[in-house]
């Protein structure tokens, strides 16, 4: 496995060229360069040298004009089950990999190579030659968390003697113990977590955090087994730079403290004498469920650690900016003990969310849920940017569920206590949801004193219908008008034209049946009813979120297929329209 195939060759190449380039990369091999037409041919004398040689030369370097393409050289006979998948994002998690993988057919082992790079390496068996190939052709150049991935085969030893194995079972025996970490650290401790560390720190600290020649920070990464980045050139001119820390909770609390005894010494020689507080980054989604019922949560962390907390105000929040900063005051060792509380939190709601998440996202296919920053940065498939919403323009339309834009009404009832938690101080809550959703969103009056429910008017199209109602479930979670381990349901009402509430039954109720299995919520459309001024009758949709939101999607595309029947056919006769010139 360590001969090399170098492409990409310019025809003035010599043999003489890539000696130079060798032994100026420090790069050993153990024979003469064969120099073709267009390619070349070297061995290393072992796998780390051949290893080193991609990953230092491939696509980065240049001879005569022309950037090298540098890989494991494999017969066609043994080009059978194996790949070796380079360039991963250091922090992306097994478990994304995994699925990733499968998707091109059974993986019988994955195993991480060990080299020198920031990036990962994996080497991938499949059962069958065309899995292998098809995960090649889709998985090369893809990009992920602005990695762009690099596969190759890698010489198949077994494939020349036998067939793709039996069974296709997708086992993964192959590989070891079971691993939890993210491919990227390597044999560092495992990583629990997605959710990052973030914190803010004082620009003018920043360079002792680097320290000279950035040894202060790889000190801490390696004492600390982190990843850490420092967002320097982020909020140009800014007094405060975010930073970034990938580890295990443990880590990232070294990480933390590590970086605040820095700060105090350099405030000390510097003769700087504010108070520097700890502040954290985090996404307001979580942010609620911290503060707890009446703030009683965030009470208990003050009380428990001896420190001051503040979170900063909602009206600081914007499209591009979805954090809050928490203010933790006190000394080291208490801001340290507050920063495992706080984190603790945050990563408890991230995970729930994620189960939550993970059992319903296949139900909308097609949904690009990082696209709408229902979740923070950190989250898988997503960079540590600071903005987890692109800026508006950049899914046009509802091009994420691929239907047409158009704008949809739906009534959400929620309980009528949580109608001033949903409007908030001012109205700066609805106001916020509705810019953040990009519908309409209005409250009804009361209907009645003693109404226990008030009705939501939901008016946009349909990806601002799901961003709209992902968080008015979410803040209700938040404001514990449901208990923690109890799932949020709601009722929805979607006005129907009156000759269709037959469609979305179905000849002897089987549509609707069908409706309620598939999605997991219940759907009624209550008999008897007169239909209103429109001409229209309710449907009642009640469940959780992603059951309620898939209920809405199927419902209208049964509408949809009844609006397409009901346009008028072109008469007999009538010459057939030609297509318009543009």
């Amino acid at each position: 496995m360590n001969k090399l195939y170098i492409g990409n060759v310019s025809a003035e190449a010599s043999e003489e060229d890539f000696e130079t380039i060798f032994e100026q990369w420090k790069i050993p091999h153990s024979g003469p360069f064969l120099v073709k037409t267009g390619y070349a041919f070297v061995d290393c004398p072992d796998e780390k040298a051949a290893m080193k040689a991609i990953d230092v030369l491939s696509g980065k370097v240049e001879l005569h004009g022309k950037l090298l393409e540098v890989e494991h050289s494999v017969p066609k006979r043994q080009r059978s089950c194996k790949l070796q998948i380079r360039n991963i994002p250091p922090h992306m998690q097994w478990e994304v990999l995994d699925s990733m993988l499968a998707q091109y057919g059974a993986v019988e082992s994955c195993e991480q190579v060990n080299t020198d790079t920031e990036t990962a390496v994996v080497n991938v068996r499949y059962a069958a030659k065309d899995q292998a190939r098809l995960a090649m052709e889709k998985l090369n150049g893809s990009m992920m968390e602005n990695y762009a991935l690099k596969v190759s085969y890698i010489p198949d030893e077994t494939a020349a003697a036998e067939g793709p194995s039996a069974g296709g079972r997708r086992g993964f025996n192959a590989r070891g113990p079971p691993r939890s970490s993210s491919p990227g650290l390597g044999a560092r401790p495992k990583v629990q977590s997605d959710i990052p560390l973030r914190m803010l720190v004082p620009t003018q600290f920043v360079g002792a955090i680097i320290g000279k020649e950035g040894a202060t920070i790889r000190n801490i990464t390696k004492q600390t087994h982190s990843k850490i980045d420092i967002h320097r050139k982020e909020n140009a001119g800014a007094a405060e730079k975010p930073i970034t820390i990938h580890s295990t909770p443990e880590g990232c609390s070294n990480a933390c403290r590590t970086i605040m005894e820095i700060m105090q010494k350099e405030a000390l020689d510097t003769k700087f004498t504010e108070e520097i507080p700890l502040k954290i980054l985090a996404h307001n989604n979580f942010v609620g469920r911290l503060i707890g019922k009446e703030g009683r949560n965030l009470k208990k962390i003050e009380q428990d650690t001896g420190t001051k907390i503040t979170i900063s105000p909602l009206q600081d929040l914007t499209l591009y900016n979805p954090e809050r900063t928490i203010t933790v005051k006190g000394a080291i060792e208490a801001c340290s003990r507050a920063e495992e509380e706080v984190m603790k939190k945050i990563r408890e709601s991230y995970e729930s969310d994620m189960a939550a998440m993970n059992l319903q996202s296949n139900l909308i296919p097609g949904l690009n849920l990082n696209a709408l920053g229902l979740f923070p940065s950190g989250a898988p498939g997503m960079g540590p940017s600071m903005s987890s919403v692109p800026p508006p323009g950049a899914h046009g339309g509802c091009s994420s569920f691929g239907g047409h834009p158009e704008s949809e009404t739906v009534h959400l009832f929620i309980p009528a206590l949580a109608v001033g938690a949903i409007i908030g101080k001012q109205g700066q809550h609805i106001k916020q949801l509705s810019h953040f959703a990009g519908a309409s969103i209005k409250i009804a009056p009361a209907e009645g004193m003693d109404a226990k429910q008030r009705m939501v008017i939901i008016v946009g199209p349909p990806e601002a219908q799901f961003k709209a109602q992902c968080r008015i479930f979410g803040k209700l979670k938040e404001e514990n008008f449901f208990g923690p381990k109890e799932e949020v349901k709601l009722e929805a009402h979607i006005k129907v034209p009156s000759f269709a509430a037959g469609r979305v039954i179905g000849k002897g109720g089987k549509t609707v049946n069908e409706l309620q299995n598939l999605t997991c919520a219940e759907v009624v459309v209550p008999r008897d009813q007169t239909p209103d001024e429109n001409d229209q009758v309710i449907v009642k949709i009640s469940g959780h979120f992603f059951a309620c939101q898939l209920a809405q999607r199927k419902i209208q595309e049964i509408l949809a297929q009844v609006r397409r029947q009901q346009q008028p056919k072109p008469t007999s006769g009538a010459q057939p329209s030609l297509p318009r010139r543009k």
